[in-house]
C-alpha cells in the first residue's frame, strides 16, 4: 500500500472556520473535522479516525487553549480525541469514548454493524487506502480511549469569547448524539444528525422515534449555514428540504 504524502487535506472557511479531512479514508468514514477559532479559547468538533496525529498535523490550529467536543461516540469521529486535554462530549456517549469497541478496527469486521454500509470493501476489509507513514501496521491499530473531561448537556453554552455555541442535544443517530448552534451567525455544527446524505438511524444505538423528534427541533432553529459531520456543508434552505425529507420518509415507515 502506498504512503501518503500527508495525511490530512484542510481548507480556510470565513468566519474563523478551518475544515479538515482525511482523504485516504473511505469515504463512508471520512468525518469532517471542524476547528473554530475564539478570542479566549478555540473549539474543535470532532477529530477524525485518529490514523495519523491531528495535533502534529496542524500544530498552527492548536496554539491556544482549546476544547475538543465529540459529537458522538462513533469511531470516525472520535479517534484523535486523546490527543487533547479538554475532552467534551454528552453523557450518553461518555462510556465508549472511554472503552472503544474492540470491533472498531481498520480491517473491519464482517459483524460489524458499519460492513453492511460499505459493500464495495475490498478482501482485506481495509478501510483506508494509504498508510500514514513507512511501518504502519493497519491490522494493529485500534480506537485510543478518550476519557471525557468534561459532560456536555442540552442547553449548555460553549463560550469562546467573542463566540457562543449553545449545545443541542438531538439523539437519534446515536443516544447522545449533539450539535452546536451559534444563535447569532445561524451557524451549525451538526455532527451526524443531519447532513446531506442518507441518514442511520437503524444502527446499534440509534433510535427513528427520537430522530424524528431530534429533526422536528432543527425545523425551530433560525439556522443559516450547516456544517455536517460528513459531506459538503449547505445553507438553511436544504436543512429545511433534508428534514421534510426524511420525516416523511420515516413517519409513514
Amino acid at each position: 500500500m502506498k504512503i501518503a504524502q500527508r495525511w490530512f487535506e484542510r481548507r480556510t472557511l470565513s468566519d474563523g472556520i478551518t475544515l479538515l479531512w482525511e482523504p485516504h479514508v473511505h469515504p463512508m468514514l471520512r468525518c469532517n473535522i471542524w476547528h473554530v477559532r475564539g478570542r479566549t479559547r478555540d473549539l474543535l468538533i470532532d477529530t477524525g479516525m485518529g490514523i495519523a496525529s491531528l495535533r502534529e498535523a496542524a500544530v498552527d490550529l492548536f496554539e491556544k487553549p482549546l476544547a475538543a467536543v465529540a459529537t458522538h461516540s462513533h469511531l470516525d469521529h472520535t479517534g484523535g480525541l486523546h490527543e487533547f486535554d479538554c475532552r467534551l462530549c454528552h453523557a450518553a456517549e461518555a462510556a465508549l469514548l472511554a472503552n472503544p469497541s474492540e470491533k472498531d478496527r481498520l480491517s473491519l469486521p464482517s459483524e460489524h454493524w458499519l460492513a453492511r454500509y460499505i459493500p464495495d470493501l475490498e478482501s482485506s476489509r481495509l478501510l483506508i487506502d494509504a498508510l500514514p507513514y513507512e511501518g504502519f501496521d493497519p491490522l494493529a491499530w485500534r480506537l485510543q480511549p478518550a476519557t471525557p473531561t468534561h459532560l456536555l448537556a442540552d442547553g449548555d453554552v460553549l463560550d469562546l469569547g467573542d463566540r457562543h455555541f449553545e449545545i443541542l442535544h438531538l439523539p437519534g443517530h446515536s443516544p447522545g448524539s449533539i450539535a452546536l448552534f451559534e444563535k447569532r451567525t445561524g451557524i451549525l455544527f451538526s455532527g451526524d444528525v443531519i447532513y446531506d446524505g442518507e441518514l442511520l438511524d437503524d444502527i446499534p444505538g440509534g433510535d427513528r422515534a427520537h430522530y424524528i423528534h431530534s429533526l422536528r427541533r432543527l425545523r425551530e432553529l433560525a439556522v443559516k449555514t450547516v456544517h455536517a459531520g460528513h459531506e459538503e456543508s449547505f445553507v438553511g434552505k436544504r436543512l429545511e428540504e433534508l428534514v421534510s425529507f426524511n420525516l416523511k420518509l420515516w413517519e409513514r415507515g
